[in-house]
């Protein structure tokens, strides 16, 4: 009997291990595409099979793209905006899950549903009207036509994540705060901030991650270069008759390694985070 249950617990490790696998396998192969086809020649893109092999690899197309795709300038605007973003968002998500879960006022509850029914919400569902009123108080074409919007729509997912994470602080070193003099500001921000550092780390890598690669709303919204962020750099290379394709791979590759670092280097705090979040919550 136990070597039957060894063998059967052996064939579902396996069978395990194979789906896995090939899951794994299907995630990863849009990377290895995009990566193979930024080697190749724009000639070579034309070929029957999902892979291609390159005669000669290409490393001019990631020159071409750093230089005439315009990318430190995107990058630099890439990173200040979503910078700024993650920045305000911790901020008010910490303040906003304080006043709600620890302030106590009549219109908590129904402040924090409200805030919270944004995740409902689609980002680009906004895109007309915020438009429009951006235009009407000359804010397109500005920092402050993306950042508004990536706060905004950022905040309800924080916010709830904030929630959950606040339950778990008890209520007494709050209390014994007030009975030493301490103000409100230092309470929020000196005493129960450090010990949400867990769901600040999370907040601020899924907001980073769902902003950085955003584009319907930057290429409404923006109009001159100075504000464009790294999306962009793939229309550098667009042309009304022809288009170079290699070196569009090129951009887009070096646009997702920051995301797909980051991803990769801080995964346990975002599978950690969001897991205590969800349990708490």
């Amino acid at each position: 009997m136990k070597e039957k249950k060894t063998i059967g617990s052996a064939v579902k490790r396996t069978f395990l291990w194979v789906i896995l696998i090939a899951v794994a396998v299907v995630q990863v192969f849009p990377l290895i595409w995009l990566l193979d086809f930024s080697l190749a020649s724009s000639n070579e893109m034309f070929t029957t099979g999902l892979l291609i092999i390159p005669k000669k690899i290409q490393w001019g197309n990631y020159v071409k793209a750093f230089v005439d795709g315009h990318f430190l300038l995107y990058l630099k605007n890439s990173i200040l905006i979503n910078g700024l973003a993650v920045l305000l968002v911790i901020f008010i998500s910490i303040m906003a899950a304080f006043a709600c879960k620890r302030m106590k006022w009549k219109l908590a509850g129904a402040v924090k549903t409200l805030l919270l029914i944004g995740m409902m919400i689609p980002i680009h569902a906004t895109l007309l009207p915020n438009y429009k009123i951006y235009n009407a108080i000359d804010l397109t074409d500005t920092i402050w036509a993306l950042l508004i919007p990536y706060v905004a729509f950022s905040l309800p997912q924080g916010l709830f994540l904030m929630t959950s994470f606040l339950e778990a602080v008890p209520v007494e070193l709050e209390e014994a705060a007030v009975v030493d003099g301490c103000g409100i500001y230092r309470i929020v921000f000196g005493i129960v901030t450090p010990l949400l550092k867990p769901s600040i780390a999370t907040v601020a890598i899924m907001t980073f991650l769902n902003n950085w690669n955003e584009f319907i709303m930057a290429s409404t919204y923006l109009s001159s270069p100075k504000w464009k962020t790294l999306p962009f750099s793939v229309l550098e290379f667009t042309g009304q008759y022809s288009s170079n394709y290699a070196v569009q791979f090129a951009v887009m590759s070096l646009t997702a390694a920051p995301a797909v670092i980051v991803y990769i280097l801080l995964n346990k705090h975002i599978t950690k985070g969001v897991a205590m979040g969800a349990v708490k919550g």
